[in-house]
Parts: C-alpha cells; structure tokens; sequence
C-alpha cells in the first residue's frame, strides 16, 4: 500500500474546505467511520472521500483501524482541542461548574456558538457518551447565544429549517424571534421540554462589557427538581457562578464593570 503521504489530495481552497468538512463528520460522537460512511455523508465520491481520509490520515487528524479501515479522529486534533481548551481558560471554569452543580442538584454546562450549534465545552454533559452540539432553536443554552450574539453571528434568519424534537418545539423563525425578546427582557432562557419530554434548562448568559455574551451557562434537570417555585433561587445560584465565570475566562479590558 502506498504511503499516506505520497497520496495526491485535491488542491486549492476546495480541498481544505472539503477536508473539514471530513473532519465535521464526527461531531455526532458515534462509531467509526469507513471511507464510504464519509462519501455518503458528504455527498463526494468515495474515491474523493478516500484521498481526503488518507491526506488526514498523513497528517495525525485522522486515525485508522488497523482490523476494520474505518476512520475516527485522530491525536492532532485531541492536541489542537487540549491547547485550545487551556488557551481560552476552560480548565478555569471546571470548579465552577461542579461546585455549582453540587449546590443545586442540577447539571451545569457552559457552551459556546458554532453556527447553528451551541456547543458544550465543560461541565456535566461533557462525557465520552454524549455529543456537544445542541441545536440553538430547542435548548436554553442556545436561545441565550442567539438573544445576546455578537455582530456578524446571525439571527433567527440565519439557521437552517428548525426541526421539532417534542410538540413544544419552536419551528418558525418568527415565533423564535418572539422568544428571544422574552429572554433579553428576562434575562435568562427557558427550555421546558423544547428538546425532550421531561427536562427542564435554564441559561443565564456571561457577557463582555459590550454586552454581547461569550458563553451560556445552563442547570439542567427535570421539572420535579427545578419547579415554578424555585426558578428564581436557581437564576440566582447560575447567575453568580455567570459572575465568577466572567472574571475567570475573560480579560480585565473584556469584563462588565462589577455589579453594585
């Protein structure tokens, strides 16, 4: 077989283009994936698809079974991930999150935008289970990034078709934009059951000093544990640790003035 390397991939913009769009595949955390699973998913032949496979492969984005073929990622993004991970101050965030965890009985998760994703980047979803990405329309971490998103993101308008996941699903972007004026005129986001029977998240957002959010914060449990009664307890709790978080992952020249 001839060597990784010595492969010709596609050239120009449409190559590294398409050679993230590989790396994309994975995003759904499921099992490994062999050349044609790729094609498919792309939409590209799966000649095309292999030459990308093994190009990544070369360069360590990519691993290979050595028993099936199949593909998953590889050490070059776990690496990338991990720097990108401490660069942007995520391992400060980890107390945080579990102390505020363990103060309410609720899972807290901080998330990021990516499109038409919010995606989890710590907390207690982050499992090797359990994918990141969350559908902005149908969670509450995901109304916050679309209710405080910075210039150029998008809104409503920007996402894709919104799926219903439950019959409580918001599907049409006018009715989503309603629900963001709610949630900037609350303050906080609610997803009661938007994206599945019997789960019930509240977000708060952690702001810069422009305003504009860089992270949702979410306590996630079912309604028993987070009833009508005791909401506002919970957006105090999240809302402190929301604080905390601003101080911990953003710059001093990025922060909001403290709070009186």
């Amino acid at each position: 077989m001839a060597k990784a390397a010595a492969v010709r991939p596609p050239v120009g913009a449409q190559a590294v283009r398409r050679a993230l769009d590989v790396l994309h595949c994975f995003h759904d955390n499921g099992p490994d994936l062999s050349a044609s699973d790729l094609a498919r998913r792309l939409g590209l032949p799966v000649s095309t698809a292999h030459r990308l496979a093994r190009t990544l492969l070369g360069a360590g984005f990519l691993e290979q079974d050595a028993h099936t073929s199949r593909y998953r990622l590889g050490l070059a993004v776990t690496e990338l991930g991990r720097l990108s991970y401490h660069q942007r101050g995520l391992h400060l965030a980890a107390p945080e999150l579990a102390d505020l965890a363990e103060r309410t009985g609720a899972i807290a998760d901080l998330a990021l935008r990516s499109g038409p994703h919010a995606v989890i980047v710590a907390g207690g979803s982050v499992t090797p289970k359990v994918g990141l990405r969350r559908p902005l329309h149908s969670t509450a971490l995901g109304k916050v990034l679309l209710a405080w998103a910075r210039p150029g993101e998008g809104g409503p308008a920007s996402l894709p078709p919104l799926p219903a996941f439950t019959d409580r699903t918001i599907v049409e972007p006018g009715a989503l934009e309603d629900e963001l004026a709610r949630v900037r005129s609350a303050a906080y986001a609610l997803n009661d059951g938007e994206s599945a029977h019997g789960v019930r998240t509240l977000a708060v957002p952690v702001l810069d000093g422009s305003g504009y959010v860089r992270f949702a914060l979410a306590l996630r449990g079912t309604p028993s544990l987070i009833p009508d009664a005791r909401i506002e307890w919970f957006l105090a709790q999240a809302r402190s640790c929301a604080r905390a978080l601003e101080v911990l992952l953003l710059s001093p020249a990025e922060r909001r003035p403290p709070a009186v």
